[in-house]
């Protein structure tokens, strides 16, 4: 029997933890790049100033959640 296939066993025998350890090795899959961060960095500044020059308008959770339901 493989490593991972073990390890697997073993973690399928603890489910109330499986969720933190599934989020775990997620998180660390997720390798920063900068490029992508100062990307995003320079959208969410650009939304901010359409906001406070009124050109967008901020919706309710309930309103964004009510479109997928």
């Amino acid at each position: 029997m493989s490593v991972p296939k073990k390890i697997l066993e073993q973690v399928m025998l603890l489910p109330d933890n499986r969720a933190e350890l599934a989020d775990c090795l997620l998180a660390s899959l997720d390798k920063p790049d900068k490029e992508i961060d100062q990307q995003w960095s320079g959208e969410v500044e650009a939304r901010i100033d359409a906001y406070d020059r009124s050109e967008i308008k901020a919706l309710k959770i309930e309103e964004v959640l009510s479109k997928y339901r």
